[in-house]
């Protein structure tokens, strides 16, 4: 059942009012490259989407076709997905990170009609993956093979008429389909209305102070659900102003450039973001200064302004917990970063603190219309939200599988809630986990790959909240006696190039770290593996959690675990 609201708050009625009431206000500013940027009012953020429709449309677009996009954050994204409504259809992003093969699945089981092509790193991996055949569009920024073989936007809007009237999608139909990994590691695409982004934007509007003279930096994929509802979709709420990062090495520079005055990131920033301040300096030195009264305001504002962010009034984080130390550090430079939570499946959007120090180490409490409960048999966190998913599309019974049998969405998580009920999460039900870029690892599909290699007697893909997944690898007798002797080097350069070998065929946000050999066997009765000679992923990750970052740190590819 799709939420609720007020016709005039909906997606295309919201952009058709800025461009009526605000044509001449810039609504986006994206980077060009060499530090040059251009502008687009809503005027001509409208003019270009309509034209781009009425093409769509020509080309034989139906109502409810699904267009996909495979672009990193650019202001000709955000238009596409207007001309994709406008013209009556389905938008299908894609992480513009995806391997080729992921990218084929998700074109081919979306049934999608077309695909936008945009900003780009690594096209030339990625194209194998688009079906021969499929129409595609070139947006400006994207890679120049690209431009040279697909019908090309500009040429577009500079061709065709501007679609008439102001057409208008109901809200509970159909907006988008987003895909997300499930248990398997196949990409499952999660169904949602125009109506459930505007509720969650509203309620989220109620403790994040977002307004039209806002700005918002958008760097994380427009394809994940968060940065849709909280640039996207708040941004056609309320008007405000949205900027683009144009990449990693000029980051610092669009950040200064946006001057955000609501940030939101994934905890492994905000950690980045911390060294480096503690590179210029150091922690010691730091706590020094803000002791003193005089030097204290000075060196706070000092650092925010460095970091871009003298001027945020909301800073948040979320997608994969946040530590309460990193919370408390960031508290003290006067900057109190709240912590949200939810999932795909319900926009992001059940629970969010209000960056106090009394939240740190929960999420707070959730939304005004949200209910969240704890299931008493596993510990696992349902929700009831007015914008939980319509369902996966063509999975019917995976859809039923994601609900209780009274209707409330299963998380997956594990949580609990304290006297001020605030919620905690406590870890992961089953086995899939979540890297500190936020980004889900589903495990067994990678370790039926490395057990390929004839060294390998039982593996354990793990990570949940560091940058990228390792794995721990138990090797079979003849190997351990190889690795105890000559062999060694030998069989390390082996497991190196059957890691690299892995590694490509994975999606960025899979691949391994490193390969972390154990000495001690695995066995049923140290309890590592059951009589039926399954790994007992809780067992490893109790015995061996506390070494991650030692290993990380080690930067090896292999690391042999004594």
């Amino acid at each position: 059942m799709s939420a609720t609201i007020a016709a005039d708050q909906l997606p295309l009625q919201r952009l058709y009012h800025w461009a009526r009431t605000a044509p001449d206000r810039v609504a986006f500013t994206q980077p060009i490259g060499a530090g040059q940027v251009t502008t687009y009012t809503w005027a001509q953020v409208i003019d270009q989407a309509r034209r781009v429709a009425t093409w769509l449309q020509a080309q034989g677009i139906q109502p409810g076709d699904r267009v996909a996009m495979l672009s990193k954050n650019t202001a000709h994204w955000l238009m596409t997905d207007y001309a994709i409504w406008m013209a009556g259809a389905v938008s299908v992003p894609l992480y513009p990170t995806l391997a080729a093969g992921t990218i084929r699945q998700i074109l081919e089981h979306s049934g999608a009609k077309l695909l936008f092509v945009g900003k780009l790193d690594g096209w030339s991996g990625m194209k194998p993956g688009v079906p021969a055949g499929l129409p595609c569009v070139s947006h400006p920024l994207s890679p120049d093979d690209a431009k040279k073989a697909y019908t090309a936007w500009d040429d577009i809007v500079a061709k065709t008429a501007r679609l008439a009237g102001d057409p208008v999608r109901p809200g509970d139909e159909l907006s988008t389909i987003m895909y997300t990994s499930g248990t398997t590691g196949a990409p499952k695409g999660v169904m949602h209305t125009f109506a459930n982004f505007m509720a969650a934007v509203e309620a989220g509007l109620e403790r994040i102070p977002q307004n039209e003279n806002s700005r918002m930096l958008s760097y994380l994929p427009l394809s994940h659900v968060v940065e849709r509802a909280l640039v996207e979709h708040a941004q056609l709420r309320t008007g405000m102003h949205v900027f683009f990062a144009e990449s990693l090495d000029t980051f610092t520079a669009d950040l200064q450039r946006a001057r955000p005055t609501v940030f939101f990131s994934v905890p492994r920033l905000w950690v980045k973001f911390q060294q480096g301040v503690n590179h210029k300096m150091p922690q010691k030195k730091l706590d020094l200064f803000l002791k003193l009264p005089i030097l204290n305001g000075i060196v706070k504002k000092k650092i925010l302004n460095t970091l871009g962010l003298n001027e945020c009034q909301f800073a948040a984080g979320g997608a994969a917990p946040m530590p309460a130390e990193l919370l408390a550090w960031y508290s003290r430079l006067g900057l109190n970063v709240a912590e949200g939570y939810g999932m795909t499946e319900n926009i992001g959007a059940t629970h969010i603190t209000l960056g106090d120090p009394g939240s740190f180490g929960t999420v707070g409490r959730p939304y005004a219309p949200v209910q969240c409960r704890i299931a008493p048999d596993t510990g696992e966190i349902q929700v009831k939200a007015p914008w939980n998913m319509l369902g996966y599309y063509k999975e019917p019974e995976l859809t039923k599988e994601a609900f209780t049998a009274d209707g409330w969405l299963k998380t997956g998580d594990k949580g609990s809630t304290d006297a001020q009920g605030r919620l905690k999460i406590t870890g992961r039900v089953k086995d899939l986990f979540k890297t500190s870029k936020g980004k889900y690892v589903a495990p067994a599909p990678i370790e039926d790959k490395l057990v390929m290699h004839p060294a390998v007697e039982a593996c354990c893909v793990t990570g949940a909240n560091l940058g990228q997944p390792l794995a721990l690898l138990m090797l079979n007798a003849d190997a351990t006696k190889l690795a105890q002797g000559s062999g060694k080097a030998e069989l390390e350069a082996s497991l190196a190039e059957h890691l690299k070998h892995i590694n490509e065929t994975l999606d960025p946000h899979e691949q391994l770290d490193c390969l972390v050999i154990t000495t001690e066997a695995w066995t049923v009765d140290n309890d590592l593996i059951t009589p039926t000679f399954k790994v007992k992923r809780n067992r490893i990750e109790d015995m061996f959690a506390k070494n991650y970052d030692r290993w990380v740190g080690q930067r090896k590819k292999v690391v042999w675990n004594s």
